[in-house]
């Protein structure tokens, strides 16, 4: 690694992390391998440097690398040093911070490189779950080091530089760079691939942020903050905000935080970070628009559940159950988007994200701020899967499906008999809806805990999520499931 590179390295590193904080770990640590003339070279520290300091006075662990070391080729020993801090860290239980230069493995070390690297990944796999990964990729992030960065929890990718490829865009059929860059940070972002896009200047402070709002371990939690936003505090507008449930949580959250995830993917489907009374809260939501900042509708979605919106739900939901961060969902959904193409995917995606709601032990709470319809609603985190508590806006629905659809099938030969058919429509359907859809009529079954108006919905999740707050809920003793 040259002296530049390694201060470039060491700045990442320091632009992180709390003033004067970080201790380095394994600094002499250098190469063992001479073959091709590796002897001849030197590498400080084998291209990686790794230790731990403090954000916001909490420990954190983290590794940076450099392009300048090698090309940013992961060798045996700088392999070797990045699994020893996931030991380190596990024992001590704190997050993983990796900032990624590399362009893959070096092919120098060959099987001693492989080694130490599939070693690596069996330190991330005993680490997920226990403790927070998080990887900001600055530069290059290809191979093998692209699934090693999906092993983790979130992924932060500079906007301009960095790229993120299992197979370069040029080596696959048909494709190059100019027609499409599968490895930019626009591209990976698009496919959920990556949580957040920003500038380099940005990506310290979103992972300082991302750091103070989530567990430091699967037992510890040191997440909470002081609030200082009224409790009671109305939500008037909350309401006309459920179309675009960004807007929604904003107004529902403390002091209008939000950290959202994988944005650029899946619009239709939000997920994210809350606070409500200091406590973080994970955040999935239906979405039938997305709004600009002076709350102009720029992109329409349907109220529909799809492979991409579950994939994306089912990945936020284990991280936060893992965690046990609680779990907040403002359910608005009717059924399932109807194309050829999803057809092929959509029943797996759909039974995975019911089977992690289902599985979650963490505090669940459902809000349905809009259509409720058939078993598209029962995946959305409903009571009927284990939700702890469930609420609804007035105006919601509740059914097995819009009420004019399920009296055009219930009543074709009526109607079609009528001598006005839009009229006896419409008169059954009032009386389906009256009947069946509307959310009294699921809270007098129990299937909605309480209605309450949306100027409420604040201090009701509030309360809901403090009397959760000592849940425990037990799973019958397996393996795992396989779903």
């Amino acid at each position: 690694m040259s002296s530049s590179g390694q201060t470039v390295a060491k700045n990442r590193i320091q632009n992180l992390l709390d003033d004067n904080s970080f201790v380095e770990i394994g600094a002499k640590v250098t190469k063992r391998n001479t073959d091709f003339n590796l002897g001849e070279k030197q590498v400080p520290a084998d291209g990686v440097i790794t230790g731990y300091g403090l954000i916001n006075g909490s420990m954190v662990y983290v590794y940076s690398q450099d392009m300048t070391a090698l090309g940013g080729a992961i060798g045996e020993m700088h392999a070797k040093k990045i699994a020893h801090i996931y030991d380190l860290a596990m024992k001590i239980g704190v997050p993983v911070i990796g900032l990624v230069d590399c362009a893959g493995l070096r092919l120098q070390e060959a099987t001693d490189a492989l080694d130490a690297f599939g070693n690596l990944y069996v330190k991330k796999v005993m680490a997920s779950g226990v403790i927070p990964q998080i990887t900001a990729v600055f530069g290059n992030c290809g191979g093998g080091v692209a699934v090693a960065n999906a092993l983790g929890d979130f992924t932060f990718m500079e906007a301009d530089k960095a790229k993120v490829f299992v197979s370069t865009p040029n080596v696959l059929d048909g494709n190059y760079t100019e027609k499409c860059d599968t490895a930019s940070a626009q591209y990976q972002a698009s496919c959920g691939n990556v949580d957040f896009v920003c500038q380099e200047s940005e990506i310290s402070e979103q992972i300082r942020q991302l750091i103070s709002i989530i567990p430091t371990n699967n037992e510890d939690d040191n997440s909470f903050e002081e609030c200082a936003d009224d409790l009671n505090r109305a939500c008037v507008a909350f309401d006309g905000e459920v179309r675009d449930p960004r807007m929604a949580l904003i107004d529902l959250s403390d002091n209008g935080f939000f950290m959202e995830t994988k944005k650029e993917y899946a619009k239709e489907m939000v997920t994210g970070f809350i606070r409500l009374n200091g406590m973080t809260v994970g955040v999935v939501a239906n979405a039938m628009s997305l709004t600009d900042e002076e709350g102009k509708e720029i992109e329409k979605f349907a109220n529909v559940l799809t492979t991409d919106g579950c994939r994306k739900a089912t990945g936020f939901v284990k991280v936060c159950d893992a965690f046990h961060i609680p779990i907040l969902t403002l359910t608005n959904v009717k059924g399932y988007k109807t194309t050829v193409e999803e057809e092929k995917t959509i029943g797996r995606a759909v039974a995975e994200l019911t089977y992690t709601f289902t599985n979650a032990t963490s505090a669940k709470v459902n809000l349905i701020v809009g259509e409720a319809f058939g078993s598209a609603y029962v995946t959305m985190n409903s009571s009927h899967i284990g939700a702890d508590m469930v609420f609804a806006l007035p105006h919601a629905k509740i059914g097995m499906m819009d009420a004019t659809q399920a009296v055009k099938i219930m009543y074709a030969e009526e109607i079609n008999a009528s001598n006005d058919v839009e009229a006896k429509i419409l008169e059954k359907a009032n009386e389906y809806e009256a009947m069946q859809s509307s959310v009294e009529i699921a809270a007098s079954r129990g299937y909605v805990d309480n209605v309450i108006e949306g100027s409420s919905v604040r201090k009701q999740m509030i309360y809901a999520f403090e009397m959760l707050f000592t849940k425990r809920d037990d799973r019958p003793s397996k393996k795992h499931g396989t779903v």
